[in-house]
């Protein structure tokens, strides 16, 4: 898989699972095959959906997606979890929908996806967030995806 598909991979997983988050009716199937029928993709790193553009997405950063969003519809409530037992003083309930989702990726990416280094998550995690979230974001996914990762350290 060529890294440089990765980032987008991830962008469009937290489109999908913010997507999901709102429609609980539709399976994830139906649910990615609509994403992927529905968006068009420039190309450049963050895969910004553009109406005159009708580019394919990379079929590597396509196999990541969908790799990172069932893992993640899969392990949900483990990921959910692992994130409420470092998230001192915020329930998930809380937590903004798009850093959630972010949190989510990346714990999946750290616990489930060894090939990937957990400082490579991490960063990528906080540079979707920058571009995703609020000006509070960075620093939050950042302070509980480092918790994370000293677990990970300790598993």
């Amino acid at each position: 898989m060529q890294i440089q598909h990765r980032r987008l991979g991830r962008e469009c997983a937290l489109k999908i699972l913010f997507a999901l988050r709102h429609d609980s009716q539709t399976t994830e199937e139906e649910l990615l095959k609509r994403f992927w029928e529905n968006f068009r993709f420039a190309d450049d790193a963050l895969g910004e959906p553009l109406d005159t553009l009708d580019k394919p997405i990379p079929e590597s950063a396509k196999r990541f997606t969908e790799q990172l969003v069932k893992g993640i519809i899969e392990y949900r409530s483990v990921l959910d979890k692992r994130i409420s037992d470092v998230a001192k003083n915020w329930s998930l309930e809380r937590m903004a929908a798009v850093d959630l989702s972010i949190l989510r990726v990346a714990c999946f990416e750290l616990f489930y996806m060894p090939d990937i280094p957990p400082r490579v998550t991490m960063n990528e995690a906080i540079e979707i967030a920058k571009r995703y979230g609020t000006k509070e974001s960075p620093s939050f996914v950042n302070g509980l995806l480092d918790k994370l990762a000293k677990a990970v350290d300790k598993t």
